[in-house]
């Protein structure tokens, strides 16, 4: 390790991580005071919510579901485009709902089945497996924004290149840092918008409504949950570990960096504000990315958290074989178990 590796791994090693858990605080006053940390590093949240203002932009009849494409306000001067997925036979009713977040690719398109243009996938799926499609299969309403940064959601530039996946996340990501805001905030701040707009739906159980994400999709995903409460559970694909044995290794995309966040804590102990809702982690065993290692730590470390808060049952994990991807089938089991109370056979 040169020099100038090992003064960077001591600076960050030294980070105090002062909202890290310990056994001398009790799990509520260590949630709320950990989640404010959280809050003040993202940057900026709207004082009030504007109004959502839903417009539906398309409605198609799919095998099983109707896909429908609506637009919502998430603050003042932005609206987001939001795939609303909706079963033909719902696990129950009123439903459970889930918000899908896509990661990096071409944005939501890539998580419902259909190609950068709109028209419907000719190819293999990669690495989101179109999981908002398998979602509203197992009976889901289920919620797919556009995060800010790709597909629709690019700057001119970036569409006019020609390649779908060329996302605008590092000049956005910059513009917001100098304004003192995130991208990872305002991410986040949008799909806590997505989320006031299922509860507005009569179909959609208000108080059964989870999220799952993969990639930078699993960062929105945790840390929308860490933070609102009204979710009831999330499930974290290829991004749950440490910021230690992930993104300090390597060169990551400018929206994964939250300034100043390991003052307060390392990624598990954020993760573990969901507590004492449910958490459940992806893991391949060959993702280049947030590999399994970093999870398995993770675990872990959450596991501690979990059985602080009196629900250690609520913490689990799927590591299987394969690389930076959805894997799904026991992520969706334990979905349909927290939101629908459908208990997995023995």
């Amino acid at each position: 390790m040169s020099t100038l590796e090992q003064f960077m791994k001591g600076l960050t090693d030294a980070a105090p991580r002062r909202g890290s858990f310990h056994q001398d605080i009790s799990f509520e006053e260590w949630r709320a005071k950990l989640a404010d940390g959280l809050t003040a590093r993202l940057g900026w949240f709207p004082e009030s919510p504007a109004e959502l203002q839903p417009v539906r932009l398309e409605q198609v009849s799919c095998p099983g579901y109707i896909r429908e494409r609506i637009e919502i306000t998430t603050c003042e001067g932005m609206r987001m485009a939001v795939y609303i997925l909706r079963p033909e036979r719902p696990l129950a009713s009123p439903a459970p709902a889930v918000i899908a977040v896509h990661g990096h690719g071409y944005g939501s398109r890539d998580i419902v089945g259909l190609m950068a243009d709109g028209t419907e996938r000719t190819g293999p799926p990669g690495l989101h497996k179109d999981f908002a499609v398998s979602l509203v299969k197992q009976g889901f309403i289920v919620a797919a924004p556009e995060l800010l940064g790709f597909g629709d959601r690019r700057l001119a530039e970036d569409i006019a290149s020609g390649d779908p996946a060329k996302n605008s996340c590092y000049r956005l990501s910059t513009a917001l840092l100098l304004a003192g805001q995130t991208m990872a905030g305002f991410r986040i701040y949008e799909n806590m918008r997505v989320l006031d707009y299922l509860r507005t739906l009569e179909e959609v159980a208000p108080d059964r409504i989870g999220i799952m994400g993969i990639s930078g999709g699993g960062l929105v995903a945790g840390f929308t949950a860490a933070l609102d409460e009204r979710i009831a559970c999330a499930v974290v694909s290829g991004y749950a570990g440490t910021f230690a044995s992930s993104i300090l290794t390597r060169h990551h995309c400018l929206d994964n960096y939250i300034p100043g966040i390991l003052l307060e804590a390392e990624m598990p102990d954020l993760l573990g504000l969901i507590a004492p809702r449910g958490l459940f982690l992806e893991s391949g065993d060959t993702d280049h990315l947030f590999g399994p290692g970093g999870a398995r730590q993770a675990l872990d470390r959450l596991r501690q958290i979990y059985d602080a808060a009196g629900c250690s049952e609520q913490v689990e994990a799927d590591f299987f074989a394969g690389g930076h991807e959805i894997h799904g089938d026991p992520a969706f089991a334990w979905l349909r178990e927290q939101l629908a109370d459908e208990r997995r056979p023995v």
